[in-house]
């Protein structure tokens, strides 16, 4: 799923429900960090490092521990960049070399509406109201989940670029469905704060890509080099 939304450089490693991830063993100092964590909690985090280490060996890296840094953004071997993501039933690992771009953000979400008194703490009033239109063409399509996992993707794009803070308020994204389809799409990202400098040029928006399948909804945002 994740795959279809991202260009050929980068590589990707799913899992579904209790595949062969679930069961995956940590690096003592990985389980250092979640050892006061619930089931739950540990599993997931276990689960999306499998998946990270399984990309990097697609990559030729040596598998090695994956550390939750300044504001849990995940440490990468030097030269990789990439993103991780999970929620019931579902985790993924993304990386690419640095080469290739400059960061990657990925995210999926039960697809559902959203919890209620949500959608106003995270969206503009500029994107509730373009939500209402595609709700109105689309209604299959949970559209507030969407915009809320277009705007994790776009921060965990942006956080490494920049060490800093993305209000959900500083960032005005437009998602569409692609032509003749219903379940996927793209999304620009519009940046409502100076955006990071890339290769000495200043990014001010944002792409990516949207898919729904198998009940999930699921994002990606790529920045490349300039």
């Amino acid at each position: 799923m994740i795959e279809e939304l991202l260009p050929d450089p980068v590589v990707t490693v799913e899992a579904y429900g209790n595949d062969e991830h679930a069961g995956a063993a940590l690096y003592p100092e990985e389980e250092a960090v979640v050892a006061k964590a619930v089931d739950k909690r540990r599993r997931e985090f276990a689960v999306v490092r499998s998946c990270a280490r399984c990309a990097m060996e697609k990559l030729g890296v040596p598998p090695q521990p994956v550390l939750p840094g300044e504001r849990g953004a995940p440490g990468w071997p030097a030269g990789l960049v990439g993103s991780m993501t999970h929620c019931d039933g579902y985790g993924a690992a993304a990386l690419v070399r640095a080469t290739d771009l400059a960061s990657l953000g990925i995210d999926a979400e039960p697809h559902k509406n959203l919890p209620e008194g949500v959608l106003p703490a995270v969206a503009l009033p500029a994107e509730a109201d373009r939500l209402h239109r595609l709700a109105a063409d689309h209604p299959d399509v949970h559209w507030d989940r969407l915009l809320f996992s277009a705007k994790e993707s776009v921060y965990k794009a942006w956080f490494p670029l920049t060490g800093k803070w993305l209000d959900f308020t500083e960032a005005d994204i437009d998602v569409f469905a692609d032509p003749g389809e219903r379940h996927s799409g793209g999304l620009r990202a519009r940046l409502l704060v100076p955006g990071p400098l890339v290769g000495g040029r200043r990014i001010d928006v944002f792409e990516g890509r949207w898919t729904v399948q198998r009940g999930l909804v699921a994002t990606s945002v790529t920045v490349p080099h300039t």
